[in-house]
């Protein structure tokens, strides 16, 4: 038998499987790659009896190699809180998916393993910019507000590490990131014994945040704004955290952060109104290779002759 762990390179997907594999130990083949690699489960070949779980990647957007992988006799445990259309009936396949706008593929797990390693799951909800879903998880544990705030300070440097057109353009391999985090019970224990590895992170996210403080929007209203940034790896390493961070600082309007990508095309990043977080993921699927949740969604390839396109659908969506 063997075993795979198929999860996002982002925050959420990297802490839902160091909860997952503190918990239940499994020597399982890592498939991974950066933020926006999400059709992962054409990587997989399994043999009958294999074993698949598969963490924060859209069902909908793996539904063929998911539904291959059960008739070639894998068992499949599927959490995600991703739109995932419907869902196949199989025996093999377990799933623990929802996709409700204050829900993450961490807090999921962290449900599904009764808080066993409820800090984690912080750190993927702060990571994936749940703030108030993250404190309340955090609430039992009895975090003062400093700790909570370093917690908070590693999801986002955790979810800033996922983002990038290619692995080279980040500081850590997903999977490597994983691997250093795993051996720590408590995040506390990397951002102390890990210290140089926490500093890499924390001194890119700040470098990167500070290029990015200086643009201005490609388009503005009091509903929706657009920034596109310039083809430079740490534009491509910023994106998503930099979405995050204009979300917050405008809780009433909508963005977009465009990035170019080696193919000549742009990616794109989208964060609904945090005082209204639905609809990103409905406006994203307009698009060939868009996809996502309500409240943050994307689009993968978006052609340069599309991109007035996909503004005026945003200024209209939200208007």
């Amino acid at each position: 038998m063997t075993a795979y762990d198929v999860f996002n390179g982002d925050a959420d997907g990297i802490c839902a499987l160091v909860q997952l594999r503190q918990v239940e130990p499994r020597e399982a083949q890592l498939v991974t790659g950066v933020k926006r690699d999400i059709n992962l489960l054409k990587r997989v070949s399994a043999n009958p009896a294999d074993c698949v779980t598969v963490l924060d990647v859209s069902l909908d957007k793996n539904r063929e190699d998911l539904q291959r992988l059960l008739e070639e006799g894998a068992e499949v445990f599927y959490c995600d809180h991703h739109y995932a259309g419907e869902i196949p009936d199989h025996s093999a396949l377990q799933t623990l998916i929802n996709p409700a706008p204050e829900v993450c593929t961490s807090l999921l797990i962290n449900g599904h393993l009764k808080g066993a390693r409820a800090a984690w799951a912080v750190v993927g909800a702060f990571g994936d910019n749940l703030r108030e879903s993250a404190r309340r998880a955090a609430a039992p544990l009895g975090l003062d507000e400093a700790l909570l705030a370093r917690y908070e300070d590693l999801g986002i440097y955790i979810n800033y590490n996922g983002y990038g057109s290619a692995l080279e353009d980040l500081h850590f391999r997903p999977e490597e990131l994983y691997r250093l985090l795993l051996p720590h019970a408590d995040p506390r224990g990397f951002m102390e014994d890990g210290r140089e590895h926490f500093q890499r992170l924390e001194q890119g996210y700040q470098a990167d945040m500070a290029a990015a403080a200086s643009l201005a929007p490609l388009h503005a209203t009091d509903h929706a704004a657009v920034f596109l940034l310039p083809d430079e790896p740490w534009a491509r390493r910023v994106s998503g955290v930099y979405s995050n961070d204009l979300a917050n600082e405008n809780p009433g309007r909508a963005h977009a952060v465009v990035t170019h990508r080696a193919s000549g095309n742009y990616q794109v990043s989208v964060r609904a109104p945090l005082e209204n977080r639905v609809g990103a993921d409905e406006l994203c699927r307009q698009f060939p290779t868009g996809g996502g949740r309500s409240a943050a969604a994307g689009i993968n390839e978006l052609p340069p002759e599309s991109l007035q396109d996909f503004v005026d659908a945003l200024l209209r969506f939200y208007r």
